[in-house]
């Protein structure tokens, strides 16, 4: 069970913990079940059993809930930029290419003799030039020669350069690096803008390395977002990674009868799994607070306008004080003033009765050496970007 679907009941916009043993910035959080058990043959008597925790520091962030589709950063239509026959296809669907690699090649017999009457109408030109100037008495009208011919060299030589480029485009390479998602072309296919040759892309090339979340959110929303706001994603079937607030659209949508503003989000660092189209849930970080004391919410017993905990000091004591609180979540409760880190204080206690078993189950959080109760606390890798409220 991971943090976020624990509390998954709560409203859309929400504190989320962070545990503190990660670190402010890359923190953990675990859900643990802290079971007492008492043995059947316990006796009725006054014994109790109490479960405690330690009163810690955490990182508590807000956050938007919101939705959205998976699309790779890269996804290019390729196609040929000269007219020819296809003459070789060197790659299939599913391959992967890397920038630069021969995706098909055409004929250039035509390109070739392009070029040539390229290289001999820049030739004429260029002796023309040399004519006039060698035949030049300097009138208006020999200068004037000059400068045309000048000008016709200059439009020969851009003429050499642009059939150069035509030869070369004969080969299509790729523009980026990703996979082979469709193949349009095949050997003897026309090709270019010659009358019948193929109008659809030759090839379409996706990433796999580079992708971009695309969601909306509305306009209560919207302000408390900023360009490098830390993302949590998840898709449908567990698969977890991260992303930035890459931009944040100031026209809405309404389609669905109320305003919705486009947010993109760009997925930093690498994840398995990851397919173009896919459905993803995006928890937007706009508010970030690191070593926040928390206690466990079931600690704090509250009447009226007064809140209190049970401290057990250092001798087993049970000492009632009064605690200043802030905002709850979910099972833990931040604790403004009245305890400091480290002190323990009692969750629960347990009074078995006579002759049966007494079992009692509670959820509480892994607050780290000392606490009690254990529990795996996952890793949360780099998000990237500056962090929200740092």
């Amino acid at each position: 069970m991971n943090f976020r679907s624990a509390f998954a009941h709560l409203r859309r916009r929400r504190w989320i913990v962070i545990g503190a043993a990660a670190g402010a910035a890359l923190a953990a959080t675990a859900i643990v079940v802290v079971t007492v058990v008492v043995p059947a043959t316990a006796s009725s008597s006054d014994e109790t059993i109490p479960t405690t925790a330690i009163a810690s520091l955490e990182t508590l962030d807000k956050s938007i809930s919101t939705s959205g589709t998976l699309t790779p950063l890269v996804n290019e239509q390729v196609s040929f930029a000269v007219s020819g026959t296809v003459t070789k296809v060197s790659v299939a669907e599913g391959d992967t290419v890397e920038k630069g690699d021969t995706l098909a090649t055409v004929d250039t017999i035509s390109l070739d003799a392009a070029l040539l009457q390229a290289k001999a109408d820049l030739a004429s030109a260029q002796a023309k030039l040399s004519d006039s100037y060698d035949e030049s008495d300097g009138s208006t009208a020999d200068l004037a020669q000059i400068a045309a011919n000048a000008a016709a060299v200059e439009v020969a030589e851009a003429a050499v350069e642009d059939a150069e480029d035509a030869v070369d485009d004969a080969t299509l390479t790729a523009p980026a690096a990703g996979v082979i998602t469709s193949v349009g072309v095949e050997v003897g296919d026309a090709v270019g803008s010659a009358a019948g040759g193929a109008t659809t892309a030759a090839f379409t090339i996706v990433g796999t390395d580079a992708w971009a979340v695309d969601v909306t959110v509305g306009e209560a929303d919207v302000a408390l977002i900023e360009v490098g706001d830390q993302v949590e994603l998840a898709t449908d079937d567990g698969v977890a990674f991260f992303g930035v607030v890459s931009e944040v659209g100031i026209l809405p949508s309404t389609d669905t009868g109320a305003a919705a503003y486009p947010v993109s989000i760009d997925v930093t660092g690498t994840a398995e799994g990851l397919f173009d189209g896919i459905s993803v849930t995006a928890e937007i970080i706009y508010e970030r607070r690191t070593d926040v004391l928390t206690g466990a919410s079931a600690a704090i017993t509250t009447d009226g306008e007064t809140s209190t905990v049970t401290v057990i000091t250092a001798d087993g004591a049970q000492v009632v004080t009064p605690v200043e609180v802030g905002e709850t979540v979910g099972t833990l409760t931040e604790i403004v003033s009245g305890i400091v880190e480290g002190d323990e204080v009692l969750v629960a206690a347990f009074t078995p009765g006579e002759g049966n078993a007494g079992t009692t189950e509670g959820v509480t959080r892994d607050f780290g050496p000392g606490a009690g109760g254990t529990g795996t606390v996952g890793e949360r890798p780099d998000f990237g970007g500056q962090a929200p409220g740092q």
